[in-house]
């Protein structure tokens, strides 16, 4: 685990660390690392972030934590391989199935003249739906990831219609339109190469909020989907298993489990699967590191449709997962409401009202700090709020006035609390907590500020992704293809990964 922040982390960590910030361990370490006695390695880059971490962890019952030594540059020395960006794991091997595979893809233009000229074509995409209303190439139909085997026939009946399937750059294209060839479907399908990147670099326009999703499909085209995507997940070892046997693997103490169900948001909403957290197929083989960070557990998919949990076990399968598919759903809607995230017990701390800070911000007595993640806070913070992050909130103090009391304030306050116990035995008296963060100042009706006009801290909490925009937009957007390029020498150099491509 790095536990550097997320910008950082991704200029540079060994292939299989995962981002775990010691900023936010306290809300992430009971989900992600659900058995206490996984042996732990953290690491930092000479902060000394990695040293507390350890400590935190075993303060939260964890039994087997260790801290790199030298760190990241330890790890250099040695002379190991390092990457870059985040998720590169699931990067590199979308480009290793590429090169294995020769999976189809056209250049933009190229997939322009057919989008333009070519009415018997679909272009689905593979991302999230907010990605996908965000931009998306012209024609472009709503199919995250996988969805695509169990959707793409119903979108496209005809055998003769051509298929595009693209995403923001390469890795989603590639195993969305390998998916539908393992799949074994009768169409011409194609990845758009580099996606809404390549798009972009070729001075082609993107369209902005569209709200196409590709169709339900009927119960013919359902079953052929269910067939084809077991026989892809057989291809690919997938293992089986019934609710008696997940539970007895549930038992196992000396192996993480992870339970993921792999439907839609909205279906998950609308009936949870107990026990099971909700990440989408396609997601979960793009950010596997962030869903199951624990090298060696096992993973148990669920999916009461079958098509999602086969085509996302017969990829996890490929990148040296034991996985196992779940037949039927675990046991219908959970009893108790969806799944939440786990996190130890709040920190008692000194608090304040929502009412109590509007008065003391009016009287300027006081000083709120926000700790929210800096997306969020750019989004919609209290007025006057600082923005900081909370492994750093020592350096942040410094840059406040003085002579005004602090309030810390997060997303619901947990953040909050957690960080102002973390500052209880220091100097000076203990900073204040908004009872319930700024979820309660907005349910009270009272007004947000959006940007980022004061920051205590450098906004490293979020590495900027290259389609994201920067100052030299176009050259990052190249230097990143660049980077996915080199990706499978980089494995090969490493030598660590472990995967097959069938």
């Amino acid at each position: 685990m790095d536990v550097r922040e997320e910008d950082p982390y991704a200029k540079a960590h060994p292939l299989f660390a995962a981002n775990m910030p010691l900023s936010r361990l306290e809300l992430e370490a009971f989900d992600r690392l659900p058995r206490r006695a996984v042996k732990i390695v953290l690491y930092d880059d000479g902060e000394g972030l990695a040293d507390v971490a350890a400590h935190r962890l075993e303060g939260l019952g964890y039994t087997d934590v260790c801290v790199l030594e030298g760190g990241l540059e330890g790890w250099r020395r040695a002379g190991f391989e390092v990457f870059q960006d985040v998720n590169s794991a699931s990067k590199a091997f979308g480009e290793l199935v590429e090169t294995r595979r020769g999976t189809p893809s056209l250049a933009a233009r190229d997939a322009k003249a057919l989008i333009d000229g070519e009415p018997n074509l679909v272009v689905l995409d593979a991302r999230r739906w907010d990605e996908y209303q965000t931009m998306s190439i012209p024609r472009g139909v709503s199919a995250p990831g996988a969805e695509l085997v169990l959707r793409a026939r119903e979108a496209a009946p005809d055998p003769s219609t051509t298929i595009i399937v693209n995403c923001a750059g390469r890795t989603r294209s590639i195993i969305g339109a390998q998916s539908l060839l393992n799949a074994g479907l009768p169409n011409r399908i194609f990845a758009l190469r580099n996606g809404a990147i390549g798009w972009t670099l070729a001075g082609l326009e993107l369209e902005r909020g569209q709200g196409r999703k590709a169709p339900d499909p009927t119960p013919e085209r359902e079953a052929d989907a269910v067939a084809r995507a077991r026989e892809v997940a057989y291809r690919a070892g997938v293992k089986r298993l019934d609710p008696d046997q997940a539970r007895a693997l549930a038992g196992d103490a000396a192996r993480t489990l992870y339970r993921f169900d792999v439907r839609t948001p909205e279906e998950f909403a609308a009936a949870p699967f107990e026990g099971f957290r909700n990440v989408p197929g396609g997601q979960l083989v793009q950010e596997t590191d962030m869903a199951a960070p624990v090298r060696g557990a096992r993973i148990i998919l669920a999916d009461d449709r079958s098509v999602r949990a086969d085509m996302t076990a017969s990829w996890l399968a490929q990148m040296a997962w034991e996985v196992y598919v779940l037949d039927g759903p675990p046991s219908g809607a959970a009893k108790t409401g969806p799944w939440t995230p786990s996190r130890s017990p709040l920190p008692q701390t000194p608090s304040i009202d929502v009412q109590t800070l509007k008065r003391r911000l009016n009287e300027g007595s006081l000083t709120v700090v926000d700790l929210a993640p800096s997306p969020i806070h750019r989004r919609g913070h209290i007025p006057g709020a600082w923005f900081a992050i909370r492994a750093q909130i020592d350096a942040a103090f410094k840059a406040l006035p003085k002579d005004k009391t602090i309030a810390l304030t997060s997303p619901d306050g947990a953040l909050a609390a957690f960080a102002a116990a973390d500052l209880s035995d220091g100097p000076g008296a203990a900073p204040l907590v908004l009872s319930g963060g700024t979820a309660a100042w907005a349910a009270a009706g009272l007004p947000l500020e959006a940007g980022l006009e004061r920051a205590a801290n450098p906004p490293i909490d979020v590495y900027k992704r290259p389609y994201e925009g920067t100052d030299h937009a176009q050259a990052a957007m190249q230097a990143y293809l660049d980077w996915e390029f080199g990706l499978v020498a980089q494995l090969e150099r490493d030598g660590t990964h472990g995967f097959y491509v069938i």
